[in-house]
């Protein structure tokens, strides 16, 4: 039989002195040990980051796609026309290049000679030799007017994860190029290699120096205000220098680091912040500061404990990916996760053993705490008011937040995913420079060649001339020119030396991260080639960059529904677990899924469309990085349960004490409004001040993050969790009984070892209005 959704028993529970508050108090006790064992920890870790860890890169590679089957029967048939491809672009606006021939063979010769490189591809015809016609349209490597070429070099491991001083060797290469007077650049993942080195010290300023202002304003006191800074700086520099050491045994992208920065120090400030709330209101009520920074711990730390746990479900849900590229973006960001916690239970007690009651010493204003309910016959405050209305008019609230969110997630219907190219870099960058010469002279699709790879060796060799004959067929109508849609050119086939593989080159008629471009490698993969080897014992492949990118995007595009449903479903159980309430649990899913989806008709509208774009620093519109969505959704999923936990607990509190369920909520938004917003304001800071960094993906995750926690805490958690928990009322904490027999009773705020010594609320603003 379901169990009815009636008033719960309002009996107070037993006194317990449960581990949080056990915790709690020793460490405001002992702060003296926390705070020094979390110096050694931080120092020592340091040491360790520095002397072992290991570096950062983005070799990562795709096994069992066609793209690196291609790869690899390249490197088994033609070692030199394998590994990875880089362009060293040249350019002289003022005479052809074939003036200074002899500096660009020394510059080959001496490329050649690098560690790493395979082969180096001259450009320029041979000294006294007649060049061949270019191609219609000419895709290199040498212009029509002979300004523009580029030296094609291989490599056998990705160019951009070699080591920065690796450049020292290519520019004395090309020194006798420049002395020359020729302007030389590099493109692909050698340009990659030559960026400037990331620095996110300005983006963490910014964001500190906001968070501290908002916090002053929304609380007044200065070492409340800089308390949960301090933390939260102190637990990501210990995330950091662990994920350091993680990176000195496993691979993680170079996005890691920022990314984990991000989440860091935005779930520390806000662990932070909630316990310091409530410490502060414990001290008000006349409590000591060991026992109020034991009560926080044992009330607001359960919530810091249960949100992030969630946090860290939901980027475990990265590894249903199936691409460890992805699943260890997410392990990077729950590295510092897992130190903010700790720091929140533990540090932060300890921070405010030492203050005392010193607290609110220094202040800017008068100090405020959580905001009490007025007692009856006071004047209420905004919150209280706002409450009131929100109750009163619940369909009106409920349908302007609805619509909101339609309207911001309308965008999302004509999303783009693909990989953003070099064209969309600063043009400090020679990958931009190097990118916009190739597209000038050779067309946009030359930034990105698609390799053509039929393996025949287990063809006869009687057959192997009319297969080729066959294939040459069709791929062309006449000469250079394709018949193939969105290809510009597609090169004559050519064998190797063992005579078992066959090759070719197709250029787009687009820029790589064009859907024309990975229209056209679909194509290719799919219909063209398979068809150009029917009735042959012959296996096709479309191999390179760009062809490595769209299948990427095909395994991402194809899984992200799944890592969907598993975050929504892990989370859907969380909350069903901790509040015992169906519709609860499905109303979270609901609107968390609704607000993502706002989010991303967020990024959809700046970077794909170009509203703003180029105010961030963005050249032109750009497609949605593939893997931005999956991080988006994992990262926010986990991210808006702060506030769906801090908020629902106070309902939930509420309703155990007085039964009333729609004064409950009123209640629970009057006395978290002030937090949340406070929180969503300094996490907002934090996200949206790497918007500054030239990395386009940091900018793109930035805003998508920034925009989703301002979006979640505002219209979801004062718009519509006030508006449906109101329309719900007792419904909402309704549970079928075998259900609830079989789920796992967890605490949202330590109910059985927080509700005895937690203050008395007063039970007139509760009650029915």
């Amino acid at each position: 039989m379901p169990s009815s959704p009636a008033r719960p028993d309002r009996a107070t529970p037993p006194r317990r002195r449960g581990a949080l508050r056990r915790t709690g108090e020793w460490c405001a006790r002992n702060f003296v040990t926390v705070l020094v064992l979390w110096v050694a920890a931080l120092a020592g870790l340091q040491v360790l980051q520095h002397t072992y860890g290991g570096d950062y890169s983005d070799d990562f590679s795709l096994p069992g796609t066609q793209s690196q089957d291609g790869l690899d029967v390249l490197k088994a048939h033609a070692p030199q026309a394998g590994g990875y491809s880089a362009q060293v672009v040249l350019h002289d606006a003022d005479k052809p290049l074939t003036s200074v021939s002899d500096q660009v063979a020394t510059a080959v010769s001496d490329l050649q000679k690098l560690p790493d490189v395979l082969s180096a591809q001259n450009p320029l015809p041979s000294s006294g030799s007649t060049p061949p016609p270019p191609p219609d349209p000419n895709t290199g490597p040498l212009s029509t007017d002979q300004k523009t070429a580029y030296i094609t070099v291989r490599f056998s491991v990705q160019p951009s994860t070699l080591d920065p001083s690796y450049l020292d060797g290519v520019d004395d290469a090309v020194r006798p190029l420049r002395s020359a007077g020729v302007e030389v650049e590099y493109g692909g993942p050698l340009g990659e290699l030559a960026r400037p080195e990331p620095s996110d010290r300005t983006s963490e300023a910014i964001g500190f120096g906001v968070a501290i202002v908002v916090l002053l304003i929304g609380f007044g006191s200065l070492l409340a205000a800089v308390l949960p800074l301090v933390t939260a700086l102190i637990c990501a520099l210990c995330g950091l220098a662990l994920l350091g050491l993680l990176a000195a045994a496993a691979t993680f992208a170079t996005v890691s680091p920022t990314l984990a920065t991000m989440i860091g120090i935005g779930v520390g400030i806000d662990y932070a912040l909630f316990l310091v709330t409530r410490h502060r209101q414990n001290l008000v009520d006349g409590q000591d500061p060991v026992t109020a920074a034991g009560n926080a711990a044992a009330t607001s730390g359960h919530a810091v404990l249960l949100s992030g746990c969630t946090v860290i479900i939901a980027l475990s849900g990265l590894w249903v990916s199936g691409i460890g590229f992805i699943g260890k973006l997410g392990l990077a960001a729950a590295v510092t996760v897992v130190t903010a916690v700790l720091g929140a239970l533990t540090l932060v007690p300890a921070v405010l053993g030492l203050i005392g009651r010193r607290i609110d010493r220094v202040r800017v204003r008068k100090p405020v705490a959580e905001t009490v309910p007025a007692p009856e016959g006071a004047v209420p405050g905004g919150w209280h008011r706002y409450a009131q209305r929100v109750e009163r008019r619940p369909w009106w609230f409920l349908a302007g937040g609805v619509v909101l969110l339609a309207v911001l997630s309308f965008p999302v219907l004509f999303i783009q995913l693909g990989h953003i190219g070099d064209g969309a870099d600063p043009k400090s960058f020679t990958d931009r420079r190097a990118f916009d010469l190739m597209s000038t002279a050779f067309g946009p699709g030359s930034n990105g060649p698609l390799t053509l790879v039929i393996d025949q060796s287990k063809v006869p060799s009687s057959d192997r001339s009319a297969l080729a004959d066959q294939a040459q067929k069709a791929q062309k109508a006449q000469k250079a020119q394709t018949n193939v849609p969105d290809a510009a050119v597609i090169t004559p086939l050519t064998a190797t030396s063992d005579g078992d593989v066959l090759t070719a080159t197709a250029y787009s008629v687009a820029a790589p991260q064009d859907e024309r471009t990975t229209s056209l490698t679909n194509r290719l993969t799919d219909d063209v080639l398979p068809q150009a080897v029917s009735g042959y014992d012959a296996s096709t492949y479309v191999t390179g960059t760009t062809a490595a990118q769209v299948d990427f995007l095909d395994i991402v595009s194809s899984r992200l529904p799944l890592i969907i449903a598993v975050v929504v479903g892990l989370a859907f159980l969380v909350i069903l677990a901790v509040f015992r309430g169906l519709l609860v649990a499905l109303k979270a899913a609901v609107l968390n899924v609704l607000s993502i989806a706002a989010s991303y008709g967020v990024v959809v509208a700046v970077f794909q469309w170009g509203w703003g774009g180029p105010a961030l620093g963005v050249s032109g519109k750009v497609p949605i990085e593939s893997y931005v969505p999956m991080m988006m959704f994992a990262i926010v999923f986990g991210l808006s349960m702060d506030y769906e936990i801090f908020l629902l607990s106070r309902i939930h509190e509420a309703w155990v004490r007085t039964g009333d369920a729609r004064a409950s909520v009123a209640h629970a938004l009057e006395i978290t409004a002030r937090v949340i917003t406070c929180a969503a304001l300094i996490m907002v800071s934090v996200f949206a001040a790497f918007v500054i960094s030239d990395n386009i993906v940091v900018k793109m995750l930035g805003l998508g993050l920034a925009a989703s926690v301002l979006i979640d805490a505002t219209v979801v958690r004062l718009l519509l969790v006030p508006a449906v928990m109101t329309l719900l009322g007792r419904a909402a904490w309704w549970i079928p009984g075998p259900l609830d027999r079989i789920l796992p009773h967890l605490d949202a705020e330590g109910g059985a070892e927080g509700c005895a010594e937690t203050r008395a609320e007063p039970a007139g603003p509760v009650g029915k209005m």
